[in-house]
């Protein structure tokens, strides 16, 4: 498929694949043997004598490692215990005695467990054994890959053993280009493209959908893009990573989007004391900083706790616009038992702006021109404001059993929260001769979601025909209520926009009048089974399914059958080739032109690809074909609800394909890289459709730490590129017209320097060159520029 793209697309493509090839080439990274990266800080351990396996377990969440082995190495196996003050590697070879295993460090950081005669169990490919059961944490490890994950299945899996495509955008990639908001995230995000509404809202798009589905540790939380409340504000100092699962995802999430679903994961507590403190000031006075405190709070360590503290006072390159944004978060572990473990948690933000816009600038004037606006201008009115807040609280407590298996439960309760007054010179086309023709756009909105949400599950071994196998077997219910108050303009409400080329957004703000009320109530529950099969040593099925059930007022469906299928088949040690199916089930509130609610979208997720996993899978690479076929998708058709609302038509038939290239990790010790190549088409009876979306992008982004007289040096940069979108947008002189955006590159630099080993500071430029780029929104037929370039130094010191 690459030779079919135009020669600059199939130089890119190229250039990735020819990347890979390198990083596999023994003379990028030689043989990595060295032991002396095993953490040598030493922990104070009280580990009774017993069975092995909740022995390690223990081991590994006292000392915050990562550990792999298989359930037939431990099966059966006893341990003397341990007490004492120990490094990693003595308490795990004490731990070990008699037991015929012993611990090879990886350079990731972790443990894999080998035999004394240094050969593996293969029944079952090693499972990752973490403290929270939601894959690798990826702070402190210095890379831009994951070492497991079970955002997919469950299942906690390396990425070369889990049937479906996902990116992970790591502590340290955050940390490296200070992405401090999500939206920032999802810029280095392979494969996710973002599309500007306002000041205040985005929209973020994989495979050409839409993705609306977000989870917080793995518990779904869908957002209302209409009516945002913080989703995509989100704050970055409390997280860890954030994984993007590609495809549909309804085997955990019930309704899913087939584009793809983001899970942020929270920071977690360390058994050791650490913390930092970072401030950073950057262009148009956008002042940041950053506290963040973690370790025991008792002798044993039993209890952890940590707390995050973060505050930004933003302006902008928009005129009269900033933005306040406040984050806390605490965070408590309780070893209630050496084998369960409780969390308890909260969240909190505020984003508070000042001149927010309301959707974007007119595409065109009334003569059919460009309606070129600087890069600064605002059609928001100088009180316009459209706050948002989150307030979580959350718990798990999770049981390890003798026998490998696993429970946990997790509650999670959430508010999110927007309190919008808002005014914008957005209504109609200017005329060039005087400026006449635009109206206001005027609205208060005052309105949350309480969203509530249990998950169970148990997890774990059993044997079958001879071989070990894996089982989750779980249930989850959530209930989200959305309440809105809406307010208008009172009569004779004066405000205007005489000039719209003079508008400098300096008008009253009405007395507001109440128009009506809203409440909507959506229940979703469903029970989930998944199971991997060991066929082979080299063979591997993952089967299962969800059935799902989804109530709101206008939509009740019972008992739907949601499955999924994947297998995959290891190559050798390192490549493994994979194919999955999925089902789509996705309710949905777009109403067409009669006022009906459209029927749930419905349909297969078809994926094939082939994974690498390198030098102990510190490098991970990808390549996956997908389609997607898709019935009830919902096409705006340019008319109106009779509530006045954007109106859709259902279309049956619509099938998305394309294929998607990625890199992530270390290439070297020193070198680190994330890079993607994504291509795709959505077609109806040959048409294509949805394509606010780019058929092709690229992203890379790097950073090399450097050596000799200037180690200490870290470079680093990164470019994405889209290709061309279009759309059907108003155009005066004759109705519509289709309106293209060229494509686009955007480049981004970063240099950072550690002084000591607490004190280091970083300079990041972003759009370096200084791109002059725009989004389109076509149902509004509005469009709105990027970020030109700017410049943020910060400095971090530890604790």
């Amino acid at each position: 498929m690459i030779t079919t793209q135009p020669p600059h697309r199939t130089r890119v493509a190229v250039a990735l694949v020819l990347l890979a090839l390198f990083a596999a080439s023994p003379a990028v990274v030689g043989a990595q043997t060295d032991p002396g990266g095993a953490r040598e800080a030493r922990e104070h351990y009280e580990i009774a004598a017993g069975p092995l396996a909740p022995a390690l377990r223990a081991l590994a969440s006292r000392a915050g490692i990562l550990l792999t082995y298989s359930s037939e190495q431990t099966t059966g196996k006893t341990t003397p215990g341990l007490s004492g003050d120990f490094s990693d590697r003595e308490a795990l070879n004490a731990l070990l005695v008699g037991t015929g295993l012993y611990a090879e460090w990886l350079e990731n950081g972790g443990y894999v467990l080998r035999d004394n005669a240094d050969s593996v169990t293969r029944t079952l490919a090693p499972v990752a054994v973490t403290a929270n059961q939601l894959g690798q944490i990826t702070e402190g490890t210095d890379s831009y890959t994951t070492g497991a994950m079970a955002t997919a299945t469950r299942l906690v899996l390396t990425p070369r053993e889990t049937p479906q495509s996902f990116s992970v955008v790591t502590r340290q990639e955050m940390n490296d280009f200070n992405l401090t908001n999500i939206d920032e995230v999802m810029a280095h995000t392979p494969g996710v493209n973002i599309v500007t509404y306002d000041s205040e809202r985005t929209e973020y798009y994989a495979r050409g959908f839409a993705i609306q589905n977000f989870q917080y540790d793995g518990i779904p939380m869908t957002r209302n893009s209409a009516y945002s409340a913080g989703n995509t504000l989100s704050d970055m100092a409390i997280y860890d990573r954030v994984e993007v699962l590609k495809g549909a995802t309804g085997l955990l999430t019930g309704s899913g989007d087939p584009g793809a679903t983001l899970n942020l994961i929270r920071k977690k507590p360390t058994y050791d004391f650490q913390g930092h403190l970072t401030g950073g000031a950057g262009s148009w006075d956008n002042y940041r900083g950053e506290l963040d405190v973690s370790g025991p709070l008792n002798d044993s360590g039993s209890v952890r706790g940590r707390a995050v503290a973060a505050y930004q006072d933003r302006h902008s390159h928009l005129d009269r616009y900033q933005r306040q944004t406040s984050v806390f978060y605490g965070i408590v572990e309780i070893d209630l038992f050496p084998d369960t473990l409780l969390t308890l948690g909260a969240d909190y933000q505020d984003n508070e702006p000042e001149g927010s816009t309301w959707g974007g600038i007119p595409i065109y004037d009334t003569q059919g021109h460009f309606n070129d606006r600087s890069r600064s201008f605002n059609n928001g009115a100088d009180w316009s404001h459209w706050d948002q807040y989150t307030r979580t609280v959350f718990a798990t407590l999770e049981h390890y059993f003798e026998n490998n298996w696993v429970t946990k439960l997790q509650l999670n309760h959430q508010i999110n929260g927007y309190d919008a007054a808002l005014g914008a010179a957005a209504s109609g086309n200017p005329d060039p001769a005087d400026g006449s023709g635009v109206g206001l756009w005027l609205g208060q909105y005052v309105g949350k979601t309480r969203s509530n949400a249990a998950d169970l599950y148990a997890s774990g071994p059993f044997d079958l025909f001879g071989r070990r196998h894996e089982l989750v077997v779980g249930g989850s219910v959530s209930k989200r209520i959305w309440t809105n108050k809406g307010y208008g303009a009172p009569a004779g409400y004066t405000g205007s926009v005489p000039d719209y080329y003079e508008w400098r957004g300096d008008i009253p703000e009405p007395d507001w009048e109440l128009n009506g009320k809203d409440r909507e109530v959506i229940e979703e529950n469903g029970v989930y089974a998944t199971a991997r099969f060991s066929l082979r040593d080299d063979l591997t099925l993952i089967t299962g399914g969800r059935l799902a059930n989804y109530q709101s007022e206008d939509v009740e469906e019972s008992d739907v059958p949601v499955p999924y299928l994947g297998l995959v088949y290891d190559l050798n040690h390192q490549v493994a080739v994979y194919g999955s199916y999925t089902g789509i089930f996705k309710p949905q509130s777009e109403r067409d032109e009669s006022g009906t609610t459209l029927d749930p979208v419905e349909g297969i997720n078809y994926e094939a690809g082939v994974k690498v996993g390198l030098f102990d899978d510190r490098l991970n690479a990808s390549a996956a074909y997908f389609r997607l076929e898709q019935d009830n998708y919902a096409e705006a058709t340019g008319g109106l609800t009779p509530g006045g609302d954007t109106a859709y038509r259902a279309l049956d038939g619509v099938e998305t394909k394309g294929y998607e290239l990625e890199l992530s990790g270390r290439l070297t010790d020193r070198w680190e890289l994330h890079a993607g190549y994504t291509h795709k088409v959505a077609r109806l009876d040959g048409e294509k459709v949805d394509t606010l979306a780019p058929e092709n992008q690229f992203t890379l982004f790097t950073t090399y730490d450097l050596s000799g007289r200037l180690a200490g040096l870290t470079l680093g940069g990164g470019a994405r590129w889209l290709d061309k979108t279009w759309g059907d947008v108003t155009y005066p002189p004759s109705g519509t017209t289709r309106h293209t955006v060229d494509d686009y590159w955007v480049v981004d630099a970063m240099a950072r320097y550690r002084f000591n080993d607490r004190l280091s500071a970083t300079l990041n430029v972003n759009n370096l060159l200084d791109e002059e780029y725009y989004t389109i929104f076509s149902w509004y037929s509005t469009y709105t520029w990027g970020e030109p370039r700017s410049v943020n130094l910060s400095a971090t010191w530890r604790f």
